[in-house]
């Protein structure tokens, strides 16, 4: 009589390490994503419908329920943000400068400065063409 094969469960296995659980957390933030290209989707189909649909649009995007919206998809960007560029020392290879390797805060230091510079200069250019 054979025996049976041992079958492990997978059920909770992001659970068991706390790894996997920001793993997790990171990737659940891609689901915030979604939802704000929805939102920027409506947005468009607004605009092709006219002026007076967009600028309804525009107004929606000013209630308490929207505003709160954002700020919870703000917080959940600037997570995944961070966490992105955290990763990124360890899925690149070593970056030597000066016949040192750079540490790990360094580049994950520079990504968010990068990232952080940029949002910056696109708010300003945005804001120069509105006006």
């Amino acid at each position: 009589m054979a025996r049976r094969p041992y079958v492990r469960t997978m059920d909770g296995w992001w659970k068991r390490d706390a790894f996997f659980m920001r793993y997790m957390a990171r990737e659940a933030t891609a689901i915030f994503v979604v939802i704000y290209a929805f939102v920027l989707l409506a947005g468009v189909v607004q605009l092709a419908r006219g002026e007076a649909a967009f600028a309804a649009w525009v107004a929606a995007l000013h209630s308490p329920a929207s505003i709160a919206m954002h700020v919870v998809l703000l917080a959940a960007f600037i997570y995944h943000t961070y966490t992105w560029f955290e990763i990124m020392p360890k899925t690149m290879p070593p970056i030597v400068v000066a016949g040192r390797k750079l540490s790990p805060g360094v580049i994950t230091g520079a990504g968010l400065a990068a990232s952080a510079v940029l949002s910056i200069a696109l708010l300003l250019v945005v804001r120069a063409l509105a006006s």
